[in-house]
């Protein structure tokens, strides 16, 4: 027998209460009604009682059937033997259906019940003189009262814990579910913060080592140069400090704030060809659109990364960089930056080294992915190379007149 509910408790004091009721009142019959054999009956009837109150109070009888079996049995015995003393024990068989019906199999359960019946017919029909089918109906009613009575509540419990036990799985499965959200959400913000500083911080620490670089060979020949090359190794710095503050809060690109998107790739190109012995050139094809603030950014960083490979590994001369905005069918914005360096195979590359690079592509072309873009690159040994960044823009009647607010949190890069 499983552990008792608080419902279960309840009914089983119910049922205590209402065998202990029945026990008194035939005793009490008995003795009322001056029974040669009241004594007879009344011992009888608290033999029944105490071999009933033994079966809670024994741990085998409610953990095993076997045990339950041969309770039932011996109290059985006890209530026949009340039942041939008198007729008022065959109210007694309601509550023994029901404790069959519980601690035994369902169909052995249901054998007993039947067994009971028929003693109780049987022994209210020798005691009322003759078998009439008032006789029989009371117990037999009662049987099937009690039976329809249990295997409900047994159909209903089984339904009760079938949906306590989805109700575990749920919580279970959704606190794991919450669980790979947040390890997701983690490993996806840890990505973004990589991209950012290899996009800005380390562009700008790798300028900052090449001017310093350039300005050590000048020393000793040309020291104008040299503080040349200081002051915007210095001022390369400055941006660097200025772009790790609005890194760690959060906030749109410096170079985007009160600027559109092709005055901040115009200032890019001018400050990449003031640091460094490359020409970058912007240009603008098509009528240009308000963009999402994190397409923009996007648009950026690719710009900065491209153009940051170019000064660190292209040794070229000249770099374009060209925003285009197409229109119906599939309308675009596409950002290619060009240069006329040496160029690469574009095969599967290499592990990074420690501390060696590698990442700026995968994460150009990670950006692009995660907003319905695509990135390509064309390069070839000694013939320059060329990256090219597209995203889908919306049609213009789903855009609407506003643009998007540019410092609206879900946004910010």
């Amino acid at each position: 027998m499983n552990r008792l509910t608080p419902t279960l408790r309840v009914l089983a004091w119910c049922l205590h209460l209402l065998v202990a009721g029945l026990l008194l009142l035939v005793a009490a019959r008995a003795v009322v009604d001056a029974r040669a054999d009241a004594a007879w009956v009344a011992a009888a009837a608290a033999a029944t009682g105490a071999v009933y109150a033994a079966g809670p109070l024994v741990p085998g009888i409610g953990a095993s059937r076997r045990a339950a079996a041969l309770w039932l049995a011996l109290l059985g015995v006890c209530w026949a033997a009340l039942l041939v003393l008198s007729a008022e024990a065959v109210w007694l068989a309601f509550p023994l259906y029901l404790l069959q019906l519980h601690l035994l199999p369902r169909w052995g359960g249901l054998a007993a019940v039947a067994a009971t019946a028929a003693a109780a017919v049987a022994g209210f029909a020798v005691h009322r003189g003759g078998l009439t089918p008032a006789v029989a109906l009371g117990p037999a009613l009662g049987a099937a009262v009690a039976v329809a009575v249990v295997w409900s509540y047994q159909a209903l419990y089984r339904e009760s814990e079938k949906r306590r036990r989805l109700i575990e799985e749920l919580t279970t499965t959704r606190a794991d579910l919450a669980r790979a959200q947040h390890t997701a959400g983690v490993l996806a913000e840890r990505e973004r913060l990589a991209r950012e500083i290899h996009d800005t911080l380390a562009q700008g620490f790798s300028s900052i080592q090449l001017l310093l670089r350039a300005a050590e060979k000048a020393v000793p020949d040309r020291p104008e140069a040299a503080a040349a090359h200081v002051r915007r190794a210095r001022q390369a710095a400055a941006d660097n400090l200025d772009e790790a503050r609005r890194l760690v809060a959060a906030l749109t690109p410096p170079d985007l704030e009160g600027r559109t998107l092709p005055d901040a790739l115009e200032r890019l190109c001018a400050t990449v060809s003031e640091r460094h012995p490359l020409s970058a050139r912007f240009h603008l094809a098509g009528e240009p659109v308000p963009l999402a603030t994190a397409h923009e950014v996007a648009l950026l960083r690719t710009a900065q990364s491209a153009l940051g490979n170019t000064v660190r590994h292209a040794r070229a001369g000249t770099a374009d960089v060209t925003l285009r905005f197409t229109g119906a069918p599939h309308p675009q914005a596409v950002l290619e930056v060009a240069d006329d360096g040496d160029g690469f195979d574009t095969g599967p590359p290499p592990a990074p080294a420690d501390g060696g690079g590698g990442f700026g592509l995968a994460a150009m072309r990670a950006r692009m992915s995660e907003l319905g873009g695509s990135f390509t690159v064309d390069a070839s040994p000694g013939h320059g190379t060329t990256v090219t960044a597209r995203l889908p823009l919306a049609d213009p009647a789903d855009r609407g007149a506003a643009p998007e607010n540019r410092t609206a949190p879900e946004e910010r890069p």
